[in-house]
């Protein structure tokens, strides 16, 4: 098949945030976390459960298979058994997250969607980010407010966990000693150079970043044919 692009790599890198994980409720928020959770589930990750964000349980396809009453939902969500995957305003190093307002709360310059959800999944259930463009906007020092919770504020809650974030850039975890992030793979064509030019905090990095692994010959078919043949991917990331 035809060189992969750096959506392509968004999706495997998304898609692996649910690797091994059982079966758990996926909620991925975006159109490469969509596609990238029902690649795992057509693939290495068969248990996972995916959900239409309301009421049912679907199949890659989409077509229902289940139904999720609130009340289980709920249990999921509050027990550890979800891993989402969230779009996030501003996000800082120790991975605290913001999608409520740019600038002072009492006066902000700009209001954007609320507090929302992100504290409950942050402190309930694993939650990863997925930032469709990297910039010093997004990645910064400090977050103006705290909606999602980072590792310097979790305070040992049971299932706090943030697995990865995901940009267009790279792929990003926590495995550093005080918990803050570090640059753990580069998408082909990206340097480590412009990794750092583009966030807005010191970053941790290997002496050797490895890149993003490649997607195979079946993954590239079913991204292509079967789970995004419109090519929505690429309107999120562009080529």
């Amino acid at each position: 098949m035809s060189g992969t692009t750096r959506a392509e790599y968004c999706v495997i890198a998304c898609a692996e945030a649910w690797r091994g994980g059982g079966e758990i409720l996926a909620s991925p928020m975006g159109v490469i976390p969509s596609v990238g959770a029902r690649l795992a589930r057509l693939t290495f990750s068969p248990d996972l459960l995916l959900t239409d964000g309301e009421a049912l349980i679907v199949r890659p396809d989409r077509t229902t298979e289940g139904w999720l009453p609130y009340r289980q939902h709920l249990e999921l969500v509050t027990g550890g058994r979800r891993h989402v995957m969230m779009g996030a305003s501003q996000i800082d190093r120790y991975g605290n997250q913001n999608i409520s307002c740019v600038g002072d709360w009492a006066k902000p310059v700009r209001q954007l969607l609320g507090v929302r959800g992100a504290p409950v999944n942050t402190l309930n259930n694993p939650t990863s980010y997925w930032i469709p463009r990297h910039s010093r906007r997004v990645f910064v020092a400090k977050v103006d407010m705290v909606c999602g919770v980072g590792y310097d504020r979790a305070a040992g809650a049971r299932h706090h966990r943030i697995p990865r974030v995901v940009s267009d850039l790279g792929v990003f975890d926590f495995a550093t000693p005080d918990r803050s992030m570090r640059l753990a793979s580069l998408h082909p064509g990206v340097s480590v150079e412009q990794v750092r030019e583009a966030t807005g905090f010191e970053l941790a990095a290997p002496d050797e970043v490895p890149y993003t692994r490649e997607p195979t010959t079946a993954e590239l078919r079913l991204i292509r044919e079967v789970i995004d043949p419109e090519g929505a991917r690429g309107r999120e990331v562009p080529a």
